[in-house]
């Protein structure tokens, strides 16, 4: 009875211990985040604390469960201690982890704050996103290995896992093409430049915002909320369009057919007046002119500006609604009209 009762203190007074420097650990972090609120930092840290309590209770029970004196648990010392010790490994690679991701959005806020470039800003978050992906995948490697080195099995294999390495990497690499050449194409296109988060871009025919970058695949959410995913080594082998790449700012056509009677300047000066109320147009550039010319009409094209992809797309489908309503209203001979009717025999 004496042993279990102290088994109970001993396990128990461990818990508490690495529970109450935990909540000290958290206390002070949230006591810095309200002293520097400019700093992210300390509320970023904050996330550490699950991490941080798995890590000191496994610590504290590593440390005195022998003192238990309780024989069943000592007659299994050997087996808890390597129970314990590959907690240790995965809660100390988790805090890793977290406190690696909370440094990295740290400066990320930092930077974002004494920024005004957006394309740059969308740049530094793509990287720093795959950076961050490619650091949890290392040490999560890392401590699997560490965590395989504690078996004796392993260590015996060691030899000759090394004699065959030649073998392996080779078979490996073959097996892991797919696998590796996407891998090097997010690389490449985190530090190329090539796409960002938040750029908007036409794949496959589909348009669309980029919304997520990995070391493998990229999401794009398409204008009716659908995800399009695609390998990131698609966007270094085919042709695509980035409508971000240089600035937001773009420049879109309307085509509307009219019949040859219709009074194009009359036409142009309504177009004028309209983009003047219209709230997508940024005012950089408007244009109506004749493009193209059949026996049965004309094809009239309004060329107007916008900041981004959205607004031009709403200005776009304002505009085509403006310009055949307006045709419909004061100049409903000027729409398009399929003749069926003998022209008249102009020879007396």
């Amino acid at each position: 009875m004496e042993s279990i009762v102290r088994l109970a203190l001993v396990l128990s007074g461990s818990a508490l211990v690495a529970l109450a420097a935990g909540r000290t650990a958290d206390l002070l972090a949230r006591y810095a985040d309200s002293r520097r609120p400019d700093t992210p930092l300390w509320g970023l840290l904050r996330r550490c604390r699950t991490p941080l309590h798995v890590v000191l209770l496994c610590a504290a029970f590593r440390w005195s469960y022998r003192a238990t004196d309780w024989p069943p648990l000592l007659s299994r010392a050997g087996e808890l201690d390597h129970i314990l010790l590959l907690c240790l490994i995965g809660g100390g690679a988790w805090l890793t982890v977290r406190f690696v991701s909370a440094v990295v959005e740290s400066s990320y806020a930092r930077y974002a704050a004494r920024t005004r470039d957006a394309a740059r800003l969308r740049r530094v978050r793509t990287q720093v996103t795959l950076l961050t992906r490619v650091v949890a995948v290392v040490i999560g490697v890392v401590a699997a290995a560490f965590a395989l080195v504690t078996f004796p099995s392993f260590r015996g294999l060691g030899t000759s896992l090394l004699a065959s390495a030649g073998i392996i990497g080779i078979v490996a690499g073959v097996a892991a093409q797919s696998t590796l050449g996407n891998l090097f194409a997010g690389f490449q296109i985190a530090f190329g430049d090539m796409v960002r988060i938040g750029d908007t871009v036409v794949v496959d025919g589909e348009w669309g915002t980029v919304e997520e970058v990995t070391l493998t695949f990229l999401t794009v959410r398409t204008w009716d909320e659908r995800r399009v995913t695609l390998p990131v080594s698609y966007f270094t082998s085919r042709p695509f369009e980035n409508w971000s790449r240089g600035g937001n700012e773009l420049t879109g056509t309307v085509f509307v057919h009219c019949d040859h009677s219709v009074p194009v300047e009359l036409m142009r000066i309504h177009l004028r007046r309209f983009l003047d109320t219209c709230p997508g147009w940024d005012g950089r550039g408007w244009d109506l002119a004749v493009t193209d010319t059949s026996p049965t009409g004309i094809t009239v094209r309004a060329l107007v500006t916008a900041k981004d992809a959205d607004d031009l797309w709403a200005t776009r489908c304002a505009v085509r609604e403006e310009l055949v309503g307006w045709l419909t209203r004061e100049h409903p001979g000027a729409l398009p009209r399929i003749v069926t009717a003998q022209a008249a025999d102009a020879r007396p």
